[in-house]
């Protein structure tokens, strides 16, 4: 079999808050003037990445899961761990909380918890989102919520580009307009949908609100969770943990000249958000420019980047 990297065909979603940014940024052919989402790495049933070269063309990550384990290091789990995205929010998401795995596995058909992590890609000057709350206890929390209080409930915070927010489940969270992310998480589509600004959908409809859910899963009081950020350079190469937890390790590649990786790691998912370079392993090279998405399996072995880029990437 050749070892060789996988390269996946992102799926597009229409949301409320969608814009045309994903076209704009990253050149995709999508027609549309709500495209909120990109599934740019998934095996969720709920929108599912297609390789899109060589021996495993046409497959779905899901089947390559359930079926060539071996390509993921035979990592156990009835379901592929993690699920990458770009989102473009054109306008304030909803007031959302995620639950955790024994939450989700109980009352939601036995989905994973959602933990999950945002790099900003793009943000208007001034912008900012909403991490965490105020409130000092349970009680507090119900009160504010019940009072329609979201200026004192909400805790908002100034964003610029290249910040990174970790987001654990529990978490009262929302992106706000104007605001472009890429965002690694457990595979997962459960959210739990606080507040809406009262807004109607296309026909004239309010969303759905999960009340009782998201004060169930709300982490009370708030804890502002810190991550150790290290960087390394290699030659004038730039390599940045983001983060490493318990579900996933995000990383910032910076490439500038030929930097030389080896893969370690059960699967290694990687995501080109600026500029464009190659992947060179045993005598072949596959071009990589801005916006592809694709995966080293287990036993990939050592390869070269060149060019110009910067890469996410993300693991277990």
């Amino acid at each position: 079999m050749k070892n060789e990297p996988l390269f996946l065909q992102p799926v597009f979603k229409d949301r409320i808050w969608g814009g045309k940014k994903l076209q704009m940024m990253f050149d995709y052919d999508i027609e549309g003037n709500q495209v909120g989402e990109c599934w740019a790495i998934s095996a969720h049933k709920n929108g599912e990445s297609i390789v899109m070269n060589g021996v495993y063309k046409g497959k779905t990550l899901s089947e390559l899961w359930n079926k060539n384990r071996e390509l993921f290091g035979h990592l156990q789990g009835d379901k592929f761990p993690l699920l990458v995205k770009i989102l473009d929010a054109n306008a304030d998401l909803s007031i959302q909380v995620h639950p955790n795995d024994i939450y989700a596995n109980e009352y939601e058909n036995g989905e994973l918890g959602k933990t999950e992590c945002w790099y900003v890609l793009d943000c208007e000057e001034d912008s900012e989102l909403i991490y965490g709350h105020h409130a000092k206890t349970k009680e507090e929390l119900v009160e504010m919520i019940n009072n329609k209080l979201w200026d004192k409930l909400l805790r908002k915070v100034k964003i610029k580009k290249g910040d990174f927010f970790y987001v654990p489940s529990g978490t009262i969270h929302a992106l706000c307009k104007g605001t472009v992310v890429l965002e690694v998480q457990q595979s997962s589509d459960t959210t739990y949908r606080l507040y809406d600004y009262d807004r109607k959908d296309q026909n004239g409809q309010y969303r759905d609100l999960h009340i009782k859910q998201s004060i169930d899963v709300s982490t009370v009081p708030f804890t502002n969770t810190k991550t150790s950020i290290i960087k390394k350079e290699i030659n004038s190469n730039i390599i940045t943990t983001l983060i490493s937890s318990e579900f996933f390790t995000v990383k910032k590649y910076e490439i500038n000249e030929a930097f030389t990786c080896e893969q370690i790691n059960p699967f290694c998912l990687y995501s080109v958000i600026e500029g464009n370079g190659t992947l060179e392993k045993d005598g072949e090279k596959y071009i990589l420019s801005k916006g592809m998405h694709f995966f080293l399996p287990d036993k990939f072995g050592e390869f070269v980047f060149n060019g110009k880029m910067t890469c996410m990437v993300a693991h277990v």
